[in-house]
């Protein structure tokens, strides 16, 4: 018998290979609901189907951000931008930060898997970063 080593792929590591900070987060796909990765990457990401509390957080970002001169994220910041069979992509390569979420749905096991990978960039990045990393597995995880 030959010994194997455990092996995880995700989108987020193609991009993001050697992260500052990663999760992976997962949650059980309710029953009839879409399996398609990309629907729930949009689904998850959307200020729409964010609790009101997550859409208020996203907004003083906005607000506070060009304190520290970080500039404003743009509105499809979170949008998807590459696909695998498995995995829906979203990339952001910004000033302070690099963000890697990949969402993946198993349709046999009934979960959704997101991963997510972050490179820093300076003071700014590590600023800005000690503020969303406490909060960052709550907001991935809250209801939608």
């Amino acid at each position: 018998m030959t010994e194997q080593s455990p092996c995880f792929r995700s989108l987020a590591f193609r991009e993001i290979p050697t992260p500052d900070y990663t999760d992976v987060c997962l949650a059980v796909l309710p029953d009839g609901a879409s399996t398609e990765p990309a629907e729930w990457a949009e689904r998850l990401f959307s200020l729409e189907s964010v609790p009101c509390w997550v859409a208020a957080a996203m907004g003083l970002r906005q607000a506070l951000v060009p304190l520290i001169g970080i500039p404003k994220a743009p509105r499809d910041t979170f949008r998807v931008t590459d696909k695998s069979d498995e995995e829906a992509l979203i990339f952001v390569r910004d000033k302070h930060l690099d963000f890697a979420a990949a969402v993946g749905v198993d349709p046999v096991g009934r979960l959704i898997r997101v991963t997510t990978a972050v490179v820093l960039k300076g003071w700014r990045g590590k600023l800005y970063f000690s503020v969303v990393r406490p909060v960052h597995p709550i907001v991935v995880k809250a209801p939608r």
